[in-house]
């Protein structure tokens, strides 16, 4: 929902270009009504009891001319929730100028509450009480910075509360904020006093955010390349809040070489409203967690009067950020040797605090570094990698995986349906197995004697060499549950029984949809030949309905399963398919890391559908003795695993000291998407190029055909799946900011002839490439945009080129190596 939403607004990058049309706001300061200001603080930060607690600090303003001292003034968070404040300007200073006159120099936004904090930001008297448009920006990470100008030109540089002069926490802040102006304006040519010079003329104070990393962490990241200042405010030194729209504060940002916070623009508040929920799910924003946004607007006391001014509200997103603090607060609490507290999100902060605990144990340096506020943000997404989660998912980790989830589960997973005839369970299984080659073992193809135990230990001979299995039979009694659930746990302990319960409920809606299905297969089934005998099968069926016994995991031996998933018996197979993927998903984030996207779902009950044909097939068993000299029908053998592509594998090392080479030589804002891969872990970790993959044969035939055969024929005597060596030129690297490939150009050994070189046509290489563009794919910029899409950058490349206009970079690859590589088959999961 928020991608559909944000469909709708004008972002960013581009806004600051209409600012030229905006009246730049202006007043000038009324020495009467400052000095009336001064007295009312002066007097209140006087006073030992009673009133509004006011602490008054002064400093000397280093490097000034002219000796100037500035004033301070600092009220306690929880008055500024009191009427009738002298003002309330969360950072303020005052000074005065060589002739003696009181004058704001340095002047903070009014304190601005979350949503439902006060009662002026209820959301009813936000919709009743003010107008846009509104103007959204991220609440960014960091801590705030003041930037002024004083009457000698110097460039006054504050935190929240001081110029940084003091031998305190926040010295570091306002020195650490005025380096990193200092080296923003000399990259473009200015100075501190041009800048001076420039807020004194508008009578404002520029309010940016210092977000680095290498200089303190805070809860989240920011990397090198997305450290510094960033502008998100211009206010006039007034008494009353008087601020810039947020086009000026971009072009100022873009004059000065600040960094662009960035922004939505949206006219109905009801709309704001909707996006502000709608990212709250996630916590996350464009692909990273946010603390939240600064909603910025006007708003009048009384709508009759029209008269409005500017105000601003926030809407802060508790998780993930509270957890993270959290996990903050905890680790620090191992390394001083204090037990850690926590409430809530229990279960992810103890496997968490394990996880640190080990770490810290490893690296002894880790707790220093850690105590200086460094390496924080790294231990915590090392854990989320670690647990192949996101800190959406790790926040509500209880209520979204429940108390059988674990993320410690990577294999071993037996699907159990508790079903009556005609459900779709073997649909499923079938859907299961085409989609991530799983093993599935149905009941009704082992006959002969002990059929229950060798059924067991068919399953359990799938997990030998694959994740998971999938234990096709009714399992409609519990007598059949106990038998499976104790020879699994005997034989296999460590394996995950997950039961697929198909919920019995509208019993007749149950025989009707289940009767049509079994009539519609008619006798494309093992033991059920509904074309040939239906009345029998009505009361097999009937039979079985009547001895169906509900799963219940209150009770034995129901309590045995590790987890149950419920379908709907009269629904669709594709809708219980999906239902059971999102769950395994949920409830096993590391045993199936992704949900395949509904095309793939689709096709795999339409294969399941149409191309499932019965092993064997046979009677049910009239449960007469058996002849003691019957022997059993020995099981099928195992179905190969069908190819999913051809691709030629190249050495990582290389095609890594390529890139290093590549982007060693370019600025740092073309290097800004191949640091980010680099330092969230989003470079793949092996490359190679795909030659032709399953989902594109139906396009290539014939390649697809010539693959198979030289698999079929050489892969048996190919060692570790090799069939053959190619070269591989690497020569453009090519990214927007989603995905990054490498364009290569393949070149094929000698030997590698056409395997139809006999024939009059010339000869072809062996091994060809079907995509528009042979490519490695570098990596991408997050779980949500998979490596295909490296496809339609470069479809998109080949079209429009690179530059501005298309958001596409590319470069030459240092040296252009060329790297040997090896032509592999790759079996489906």
């Amino acid at each position: 929902m928020e991608n559909e939403l944000l469909l709708k607004y004008t972002a960013s990058t581009d806004f600051a270009k209409d600012a030229p049309g905006i009246e730049v706001p202006y007043v000038s300061q009324d020495v009467q009504e400052v000095a009336a200001l001064v007295r009312v603080l002066d007097d209140n930060s006087k006073k030992k009891k009673g009133g509004v607690s006011i602490k008054k600090a002064r400093y000397d303003v280093a490097g000034s001319p002219d000796g100037i001292q500035v004033d301070s003034w600092r009220f306690q968070d929880w008055d500024y929730k009191k009427r009738d404040l002298p003002t309330y300007a969360r950072g303020l200073f005052t000074t005065r100028t060589k002739h003696g006159v009181p004058e704001i120099v340095t002047r903070g936004y009014d304190k601005f509450f979350n949503v439902d904090e006060v009662y002026e930001t209820k959301w009813a008297n936000i919709e009743t009480h003010t107008k846009g448009p509104y103007e959204l920006t991220l609440k960014e990470n960091g801590c705030i910075i003041f930037v002024s100008g004083l009457e000698d030109d110097t460039l006054l540089v504050c935190s929240k509360h001081s110029t940084g002069e003091r031998g305190d926490v926040e010295k570091s802040h306002a020195s650490a904020g005025e380096l990193r102006l200092e080296r923003q304006l000399q990259r473009i040519g200015k100075t501190k006093q041009d800048l001076a010079r420039e807020l004194r003329k508008r009578n404002a104070t520029a309010v940016a955010e210092l977000c680095d990393d290498s200089f303190e962490e805070h809860i989240l990241a920011y990397t090198p390349e997305k450290a510094g200042l960033y502008l998100h405010g211009i206010n006039i030194n007034i008494p009353e809040f008087m601020t810039y729209p947020s086009a000026l504060v971009q072009k100022f940002a873009d004059d000065w070489g600040f960094i662009k916070t960035g922004l939505i623009v949206i006219d109905d508040i009801n709309e704001v409203k909707a996006l502000l929920e709608a990212v709250a799910e996630s916590g996350a924003h464009d692909g990273r967690d946010v603390e939240g946004f600064v909603i910025r607007c006007k708003r009048t006391q009384n709508p009759a009067t029209n008269v409005y001014q500017d105000w601003f509200f926030k809407y802060k997103f508790e998780e993930p950020y509270l957890m993270y603090r959290q996990w903050r607060e905890c680790t620090k609490a191992l390394i001083a040797g204090k037990p850690p507290r926590y409430k809530k999100h229990a279960k992810i902060t103890e496997e968490y605090l394990l996880y640190a605990r080990k770490r810290l144990a490893a690296d002894r340096n880790l707790a220093k570094m850690y105590n200086q506020n460094h390496g924080i943000i790294a231990l915590r997404n090392d854990f989320l990698a670690f647990k192949n989660l996101q800190g959406a998912d790790a926040a509500n980790f209880e209520e979204l995986f429940g108390s059988g989830a674990s993320t410690e589960i990577k294999r071993d997973i037996i699907l159990v349906p508790i079903a009556t005839i005609g459900c779709g369970k073997t649909t499923i299984g079938v859907a299961l197995t085409h989609l991530f080659g799983w093993g599935h073992i149905q009941n009704d193809n082992i006959t002969g004697p002990k059929r229950p135990p060798r059924f067991t230990k068919a399953v359990l001979d799938e997990l030998e060499e694959l994740p998971a299995a999938y234990a096709d039979r009714n399992n409609a009694q519990k007598h059949e549950r106990k038998q499976l659930i104790t020879d699994v746990k005997v034989q296999h302990a460590s394996a995950k029984l997950v039961a697929l319960h198909f919920v019995h409920k509208n019993m007749d809606k149950i025989r009707r949809v289940t009767k049509e299905r079994v009539l519609e297969r008619g006798d494309n089934h093992q033991t059920i030949q509904a074309a040939s005998d239906m009345n029998k099968v009505v009361g097999i069926m009937e039979g079985f309905i009547q001895r169906f016994e509900p799963c219940d995991t209150s009770r034995e031996p129901d309590a045995g399963f590790d987890a149950v998933i419920d379908l709907d018996p009269a629904a669709g197979s594709r809708e219980n398919l999906e239902t059971v993927v999102k769950e395994l998903h949920r409830l096993y984030p590391n045993f199936l890391t992704t949900v395949p996207p509904a095309e793939e779902l689709d096709e795999a009950i339409k294969a399941a559908l149409e191309g499932y044909k019965p092993v064997l097939r046979h009677n049910i068993p009239d449960r007469t003795p058996r002849n003691k000299n019957q022997q059993p029908v020995q099981q099928q053998p195992k179905k190969k695993k069908p190819l999913e592509y051809i691709s030629v594998d190249v050495p990582a090392k290389d095609v890594l000291d390529a890139l290093e080479k590549t982007f060693a030589t370019n600025s740092p804002e073309q290097t800004r998407f191949f640091k980010l891969l680099q330092g969230t872990r989003r470079i793949q970790p092996k490359f190679h190029v795909t030659l032709l993959h399953r989902t594109s044969s139906k396009e290539h035939p014939e390649l697809w055909d010539r693959y198979k055969r030289c698999h079929e024929v050489e892969g048996a005597a190919a060692v570790n799946g090799k069939l053959g060596k190619m070269e591989v030129l690497l020569e453009r690297v090519v990214f927007d900011d989603r995905v990054m490939a490498i364009v290569v150009r393949l070149v094929p050994s000698p030997e590698d002839a056409n395997i139809n070189s006999n024939t009059a046509e010339p000869p072809k290489p062996k091994w060809e490439c079907a995509n528009q563009v042979a490519h490695i794919t570098v990596g991408t910029r997050d779980d949500s945009i998979k490596p295909k899409e490296s496809n339609d950058l470069l479809a998109r490349w080949l079209e429009k080129g690179s530059g501005a206009a298309t958001g596409i970079n590319e470069f030459g690859v240092e040296g252009k190596p060329l790297l040997d590589g090896t032509v592999q088959a790759v079996l489906s999961r």
